[in-house]
């Protein structure tokens, strides 16, 4: 039976608009509980450019009223002429022939006008949506390069975008997702360059969305990416525009949501989540400098520990003698096996870092001095911990915020618990195994199509920005995988 109802107030709201304004009146007043619910506004009036009665619906809390006054209604009071979109000094003037397409418009901050012995409403653009201004990026900081960061209003955002890639081609188009709470989800590309099939996917991703509501670009990833209970990210997210602008140059699709200050940017490949803006920024040499820095981060944080235990408990024969002997002094009155250690080490820094994360602000440094000195050298002095497992686990922890991208970042942290796992039942072995494994599972996954280690594996033409980048100069092609319109940034 409710369901019932659910359709029939559906199909409700798709009825035409109706030729009386009365009837229309009744209609948005039922639609949106008109006297029950506070913010939503009605104003009646007499145009003076056709003598006809009509009248205004909008939500006051997220319009501005300023703009409604001096655009909509003063215009419509004084002004003659014979067209409305001459009359009214709005920026946009969209008409409406149904009841679903006005309350759609209501709800995203416009003013829906009905006019008497008239069947089409008009639908005025006035939402004024409380967001921040434009900041620096909490989550990603550059030292060289833009600082500013994507905010909660989409067209702030926009504009962020636009303020850096000046060109005609670039196409910015909306799909509504959502079936009660209909929230616009902006596609934005570079026309004369994206790949029409990845296109088509991502816009068919989003069609096939049959949910009530989704609210930000954080939860539409999770609706969007093709094997949820994958551990390896196939969507990049970032708050920073310069970021994003980079890829819409070389052909990339980026999501855009109005309550969200982050984008989704895709397809993508590993080497997505590995590189930084700045090392773009940066001077050839000390752009790859800081990447091998990075890769080598990469490494530590992954595999040190695991191999540490692999060659402690199975092939101690590996380490030096004196370096031996020095590990079995510090660990000769410790109670506990060497992979309870690193797993109490792990865990200790893992959960030092997560309340680092959600305590206020000017308590995270103590914290931190409190959870990484003061608990460890105490462990240390009361035999619960040998000296060289807290330098293992802080080698382990700092490389990881090396890993800038939050999604790689919390994977490659639980990837180093089953490393740690496996290096305890086999050593080098079982390590060696969980290793390929992992690397086979991540060559198997694409992302809207791509292989997720191209264009290294399988190989394609491409500006061979992998492991190390070129000299600008000398970056002739865009990326290969994404069969571009146009593949080449420059002439050789």
């Amino acid at each position: 039976m409710r369901k019932m109802k659910g359709s029939q107030k559906q199909n409700k709201n798709k009825e035409t608009i109706h030729y009386s304004l009365s009837a229309n009146i009744e209609e948005m007043k039922q639609s949106f509980s008109y006297g029950l619910n506070k913010d939503f506004a009605m104003r009646t009036l007499k145009a003076k450019y056709n003598e006809k009665k009509a009248c205004l619906f909008y939500y006051s809390s997220i319009v501005n009223g300023d703009t409604i006054t001096t655009h909509i209604i003063k215009p419509l009071l004084e002004q003659t002429g014979e067209k409305l979109s001459n009359i009214v000094t709005i920026e946009n003037v969209e008409e409406v022939t149904d009841f679903e397409t006005a309350i759609q418009n209501i709800n995203s901050g416009k003013v829906i006008l009905f006019i008497e012995q008239d069947s089409t409403a008009y639908s005025m653009d006035a939402a004024d949506f409380q967001h921040r201004t434009v900041t620096k990026s909490e989550n990603e900081r550059f030292i060289k390069g833009p600082q500013d960061a994507f905010t909660e209003s989409l067209n702030t955002n926009i504009s962020l975008i636009r303020k850096q890639l000046h060109n005609h081609q670039l196409v910015n188009e909306s799909i509504q997702v959502g079936k009660r709470s209909k929230n616009e989800v902006n596609i934005i590309y570079v026309k004369d360059l994206v790949n029409n099939d990845i296109l088509s996917n991502i816009k068919k991703r989003l069609d096939d969305i049959d949910v009530d509501s989704i609210r930000n670009i954080e939860l539409l990833e999770q609706y969007l990416e093709e094997r949820p209970y994958s551990l390896i990210p196939t969507i990049l997210y970032t708050e920073k525009p310069d970021k994003a602008t980079a890829f819409l140059e070389d052909g990339y699709v980026i999501l855009l949501m109005n309550t969200s200050s982050a984008c989704l940017i895709m397809p993508v490949t590993f080497w997505s989540f590995f590189h930084s803006p700045e090392d773009r920024y940066l001077r050839f040499l000390y752009g790859n400098f800081s990447r091998a820095i990075r890769l080598l981060c990469f490494y530590l944080t992954s595999m040190i520990s695991a191999t540490f235990v692999a060659i402690a408990n199975f092939h101690s024969e590996m380490i030096p003698p004196d370096l031996l002997l020095a590990i079995t002094a510090s660990r000769e009155r410790i109670p506990f096996p060497l992979i309870f250690e690193i797993l109490i080490m792990e865990i200790a820094f893992e959960l030092i870092r997560e309340a680092g994360i959600r305590i206020p602000n000017p308590l995270g440094p103590t914290i931190g001095i409190v959870g990484a000195l003061i608990l460890g050298q105490a462990a240390v002095e009361a035999n619960i911990i040998s000296p060289i497992i807290v330098i293992i686990a802080a080698l382990s922890g700092l490389s990881s915020f090396a890993i800038a991208d939050l999604s790689m970042n919390f994977a490659v942290r639980i990837l180093r618990f089953i490393f740690i796992l496996a290096a305890a039942s086999y050593g080098m072995l079982a390590l060696t195994g969980a290793f390929l494994i992992i690397f086979m599972y991540a060559a198997s996954i694409k992302s809207f199509g791509v292989p997720f280690f191209s264009p290294m594996s399988p190989e394609f033409v491409s500006t061979k920005d992998t492991i190390f980048r070129k000299i600008l100069k000398k970056e002739i092609y865009r990326p290969g995988y994404l069969d571009l319109k146009d593949n080449r940034k420059r002439s050789e």
